[in-house]
Order: C-alpha cells, then structure tokens, then sequence
C-alpha cells in the first residue's frame, strides 16, 4: 500500500486519503474508503494503548457512539499498537460498538498530516521539534483524574500507575519510535470530505492531551447527518 504522506493536518474541505488498517475488534481489514459514499464516519488517530491520555481519548470517544450512529454517523479508532497487543488490551477493557484499527507503522497519522514530533535540546519548530525543557515546564490539569497540576511525565507516571497498565515489549517499541506522535479526530462527510477536526497540532499545542468538548463533535455531527 503506498504511503500518503499530507505536509500538514488535514482541515475541513480537504479530501480524507485512502488507508487500510487490520481490524482490532472484529477480523480483517478496515479501511476509510469502506465508508466513502456509504456513510459519515468520525476517525480517531491516537498514540498506542501505552498513552494513558490516548486511553482517555479513546474511552470519551467511544461514549459517543451511540450519539453518533442515531445521527447515521459511524466511528473508527486508531491505534499505534501491534494488533495482538491491541486485542489482548480491548479483549480486557472492552468498549461497547468500539470499531478499532491497528496501525503500528502509523500509515494513517502521517496521510492525514500528524506529525511525530520529535524531542531536542534546540529550539522549539512547533509542530516537528520541541524543546524538552519546555515539555517538561507544561502542566497538564484533570481534575479528578491528577492531584494536582503536573508536568506531562509526572502525570504519565501517575495514570498508568492508576490504570495498573502493564508495559510489554509491543509497548516499549512502540514508544521507542513513536513517543511525539501527535493524534487527532476528523470527522468525515459521505464522501469521504473532511468536515471538522480537532488535533494536538492547533495553537502550538494548545489541545495536547486534550479531549473535544462532546458538544462540539455533535454540533459538527449534527450538521452532516444522513
């Protein structure tokens, strides 16, 4: 399969590129353009199952589903983790009409523009490099879920000692060469046509580890529904 590669997040107007992935939740394959002129679909791009912010993501993103499918709208979550390694979490911690996809390699980040932003002690070139000391000097807030305030890596450690998520070598790799992935939800039209979108690249980061206002993916769904 060739390897689309967009030089920027995809935004609304822009057509979505073809991507085939194996399937997580059921066998085979899935791909964007199973729902090109059939249906709209809102796709998730995340981090692996090692990111406990990506968890969350894709948790807030699944309690919508049903929302969605009442709108005529179907829902895909992307994974960087290995598929095995992602049907043994799911297999645990099922999400009800979760319809996911791993895609390790993340073909599909990079054809819809995500970039792997990658850590240096130089200055920061918002979204493809960024100074390490200013990611330590961050403070991600969520109440109810940190006891404070903390620094990116500080409320990592802190939610996967909550989750109890145990690390495989899957997981390690996968950090290994794509820690800085940067993720996203796009919410596709019928045809295939981006409608509306939400990444960590906006605002030089302002939405990093963020999940959309439920309000705003439905106000977006509302004004696509079959």
């Amino acid at each position: 399969m060739q390897d689309n590669h967009a030089e920027r997040p995809l935004k609304p107007g822009d057509r979505a590129p073809n991507v085939v992935l194996d399937a997580i939740t059921r066998q085979g394959k899935i791909a964007i353009d199973d729902f090109r002129g059939q249906k709209p679909v809102l796709v998730g791009l995340f981090r692996g199952l090692h990111c406990p912010f990506c968890r969350r993501q894709i948790a807030a993103m699944a309690e919508l589903t049903d929302a969605l499918q009442e709108k005529g709208i179907d829902s895909l979550t992307v994974v960087n983790t290995p598929i095995e390694r992602a049907r043994l979490y799911f297999r645990y911690h099922p999400l009800p009409n979760l319809l996911a996809a791993s895609d390790p390699d993340r073909v599909s980040h990079r054809a819809f523009g995500l970039p792997n932003m990658q850590f240096t002690d130089e200055e920061t070139d918002w979204p493809r490099h960024v100074n390490i000391d200013e990611v330590k000097s961050m403070r991600v807030d969520m109440p109810g879920e940190l006891p404070e305030a903390m620094d990116p890596y500080a409320a990592v450690a802190f939610l996967d000692k909550a989750d109890q998520y145990d690390f495989t070598e899957d997981d390690r790799q996968m950090i290994a060469t794509g820690e800085g992935q940067l993720v996203g939800e796009f919410l596709l039209d019928r045809d295939g046509v981006v409608r509306w979108a939400f990444t960590e690249v906006e605002g030089d980061g302002r939405h990093m580890f963020g999940i959309p206002a439920p309000r705003e993916v439905m106000s977006a769904a509302s004004n696509i529904a079959v």
